[in-house]
């Protein structure tokens, strides 16, 4: 779908909320919109990472694929969740 015909049809299911419904919807859409602007405006990295940064996301990277990993179930059962 694209935006603007989503921006419609947040837009009609808005005018459908009943009165006592609009404090919540208006609260979700601050929150959202209060969480995108600092990332739409953050500065772009610019620093190069450091070799040794580089070297141990490339070795996660192959124990992934070896399937060398903690799966997020694991990791509720052993630190809880």
């Amino acid at each position: 779908m694209e935006a603007d015909q989503q921006r419609d049809e947040v837009h009609s299911m808005m005018d459908r909320l009943p009165g006592d419904k609009l404090p919540a919807f208006h609260h979700l859409l601050a929150t959202l919109v209060g969480l995108s602007e600092p990332i739409a405006n953050a500065p772009s990295e610019d620093e190069e990472l450091a070799d040794e940064t580089l070297a141990s996301i490339e070795r996660g990277r192959r124990c992934f694929k070896r399937g060398e990993f903690t799966s997020h179930e694991e990791m509720l059962q052993e630190f809880g969740g």
